[in-house]
């Protein structure tokens, strides 16, 4: 199981470490096949421009969740990183759904189990996640974290829906994986 410390470290670190890794939200969900990077000093990052009653949980501690709403309609997942007071955090894109996959179903209204999870809003409405999941301890009930079995092949790329640092490429994800919210190909050598 992952716990706190797993996400005491660099945001760069932690992102594709989670790939492979296993989310569960009361007994639901899968396999992180995408996250996003996003960091202190990255103004896509909610945290850039300082702490506010909306992303407060973003400044820590570490290992907590920090969930707000997309475009005033999606929630979206993030797992708060690095050190107390820094505002560095995971965004949860894309899981490989295999636990609980009626319950996600029912709560998505799609039976395709490649669109259950693929998105960030796709995902947290399949799981049940809402604000009231925020600030709340990633290594504790309703949150589970298992470690991944084996390092798998990561690919990665700009990150999707953003304005600004568009030219980093802090979006990682599983290679090949068909749960992606949007294809990312490999650079090419």
């Amino acid at each position: 199981m992952i716990d706190r410390e797993f996400f005491a470290r660099s945001v760069h670190e932690v992102a594709p470490d989670l790939i492979g890794a296993t989310l569960l939200v009361d007994g639901v969900g899968g396999r992180i096949v995408e996250v996003e990077a996003y960091a202190q000093e990255d103004p896509a990052s909610h945290g850039y421009r300082g702490k506010t009653a909306r992303n407060a949980s973003m400044f820590g501690p570490s290992g907590r969740a920090y969930v707000y709403r997309s475009y005033g309609i999606h929630w979206c997942l993030n797992f708060v990183c690095g050190t107390d007071g820094v505002p560095d955090a995971v965004l949860v894109r894309a899981l490989e759904p295999t636990h609980g996959i009626a319950a996600q179903q029912a709560r998505r209204g799609v039976e395709d189990l490649r669109t259950l999870c693929s998105g960030p809003g796709k995902l947290c409405e399949a799981l049940g996640v809402t604000r009231e999941h925020d600030g709340l301890a990633l290594d504790r009930a309703p949150f589970r974290l298992e470690e991944r079995a084996e390092v798998p092949e990561i690919v990665t790329g700009p990150r999707i829906g953003i304005t600004r640092a568009t030219e980093l490429s802090w979006r990682y994800a599983l290679r090949g994986s068909p749960f992606l919210s949007r294809a990312l190909r490999a650079p090419s050598p």
